[in-house]
């Protein structure tokens, strides 16, 4: 009997571990993250010299590590900020080639609007004399309309166009009746009767057919340049959630606290994390690209014989052209006008000018186009470039922000950081968007709560494709503020306190098994002390038995 109880107590001393070991070698030196960590600028007070136990963690695996609470807390904030820093420059660089493309169409656009005002008065100064000198105003107010429209001003196109000839049709008749005293009640008589006189020929309505199609589609354009800008800039402010930001510690640092610094993620594991992170922004991504589709088809409009250039520039000689129509033919026009307003009175000056004009025959004006169609097909091809580049943005984020991160080489995926240990990462990736996570296994997201903010630019996205649809049918539609600042708080549970060691933020319940591709560290610790207490209750009882035999 003494000699089964000696080896009893051999065999239990053999096999049990010695106590704050791992059943390996003496703890390992935490110099490697003390070098890591001051160099991320924070102090060494209180970083243990060697490994600790880690049940205190909250975020890494809680084996043996480097960390302690406070350090964890720190990393963990540290990798909120760069990773919110990263999305944002993301941000500001879509949102920069956006402002480009806007500055370059918008710029070159008003340019042409002032060269064809330019064109004009100085083409009509010599041309039409005292008939235009004397009605001026009547042009350059037409030019300001146009550019308040172009501007989104509420500003109805049709109604400037039908003003403009109203007027013009008022004046010319003024001045080639000058002999003739005219009131103001007459002068509007003769404005109304421009529908059955049609004394301008088949221009005024040659020019509203072309002018609305070319106007509509430049403010439209430049109006969703706007508009996407507005929602890359509000989407970049959305807070990522509290689950979203213990992952990305964990996948980010929690190596370094395990004393694997040199571990990088594996790529399956950091496209989860990601994936989880920007579910809501990946949303965007159908309307985003019906959006990029659409303007891209209203650019193409811009070019060719009846494109954005010669459409501004051959104003002049339109406008010219219906002058010289109603001037031939205002002999025919007085009579009906004196029919439908009643005959004058004489008692104005006896020479009106247009006599003179008429004797050099019918007044012409060139178009200047010069190299404008040029410039205007390399805009095109630029900004077009650049939509379709832009088109997958929000659902290649996650590889993008991943790209520089993950292991690579030969057997790296044997070899990476999968969130518990340096291993392969067994969990298949997730799809894309909100309702794919639903089996995250990196991330907690409740996917029946979509971010607000997110949803609320989804929607700017579907009525600015609406009215880039409007105007490639040449509607004339009417802009409002399309921002909406009443974005709510958007999806942010992040706070600062986010890794605090207050009490600890209950997730949801959900009907859904969380997989691991590994088991949590702390169940391998308890494991391995259940599996020792058989040989703890042969030495107690054997150590009993020697006390009762004495």
């Amino acid at each position: 009997m003494d000699s089964f109880i000696i080896a009893a107590l051999a065999v239990c001393s053999l096999t049990a571990p010695v106590y704050g070991d791992r059943g390996t070698s003496k703890a390992r030196s935490c110099s490697d993250i003390k070098l890591f960590y001051s160099g991320k600028g924070f102090t060494l007070d209180g970083v243990p010299q060697s490994e600790i136990s880690g049940e205190h963690l909250r975020i890494c695996p809680q084996g043996y590590t480097c960390c302690t609470s406070d350090m964890e807390d720190n990393l963990a904030m540290l990798s909120r900020r760069e990773m919110e820093g990263v999305l944002k420059d993301s941000g500001r660089s879509l949102q920069t080639s956006l402002t480009g493309q806007y500055k370059a169409f918008d710029g070159y656009f008003l340019e042409l609007l002032n060269r064809s005002a330019i064109s004009l008065q100085e083409t009509f100064t010599p041309t039409w004399g005292s008939l235009y000198s004397q009605n001026s105003q009547v042009f350059s107010d037409l030019y300001t309309d146009l550019r308040y429209y172009y501007r989104g001003s509420n500003v109805n196109l049709e109604e400037v166009l039908n003003e403009f000839w109203a007027r013009l049709l008022e004046k010319l008749f003024y001045q080639a009746n000058k002999q003739y005293s005219i009131g103001e009640d007459y002068l509007e008589c003769v404005s109304k009767q421009i529908e059955t006189l049609r004394p301008f020929g088949e221009t005024p309505r040659v020019m509203k057919m072309i002018v609305t199609r070319t106007f509509v589609a430049a403010r439209s354009f430049v109006q969703g340049l706007v508009v996407s800008g507005e929602v890359v800039r509000k989407v970049s402010q959305v807070q990522l959630s509290q689950e979203c930001m213990r992952a990305i510690m964990k996948m980010t640092y929690c190596p370094h606290c395990r004393g694997m610094a040199s571990a990088r993620p594996c790529a399956n594991y950091c496209s989860n994390v990601m994936k989880g992170c920007l579910a809501n922004q990946a949303d965007l991504n159908t309307e985003w690209r019906h959006l990029a589709e659409t303007m891209i088809q209203v650019a193409g409009r811009f070019e060719g014989p009846s494109g954005v250039d010669s459409v501004v520039l051959s104003l002049p000689s339109r406008i010219s052209e219906a002058m010289s129509t109603m001037m031939e033919n205002i002999k025919t026009i007085n009579s009906k006008l004196f029919q439908a307003c009643g005959n004058l009175r004489e008692g104005g000056t006896s020479s009106t000018g247009v006599d003179d004009i008429m004797k050099r025959g019918r007044v012409t004006v060139e178009d200047k186009l010069g190299s404008s169609s040029n410039k205007m097909e390399k805009l095109v091809s630029d900004v077009t470039m650049r939509l379709r580049d832009m088109q997958p943005h929000w659902v290649s984020l996650p590889s993008i922000l991943c790209s520089d991160r993950v292991a690579t080489g030969t057997g790296a995926e044997d070899k990476c950081w999968n969130g518990m240990n340096r291993a392969r990462y067994l969990p298949e990736v997730m799809g894309d968007g909100l309702a794919s996570q639903i089996n995250n296994p990196e991330v907690e997201i409740d996917i029946t709560k979509p971010d607000m903010t997110i949803r609320q630019q989804i929607m700017q996205l579907k009525i600015m494709t609406h009215r880039l649809k409007n105007a490639l049918n040449g509607q004339d539609v009417d802009f409002q503020d399309t921002s909406d600042d009443a974005s709510g708080s958007g999806s942010g549970m992040c706070a600062d306190d986010m890794c605090s060691r207050g009490p600890r933020r209950v997730a949801p319940v959900t009907d859904r098994t969380t997989l691991y591709a590994y088991p949590p560290e702390n169940k391998k610790v308890k494991a391995s002390a259940n599996q020792n207490l058989p040989c703890i209750t042969i030495y107690l009882l054997s150590l009993l038995t020697l006390l009762l035999r004495r």
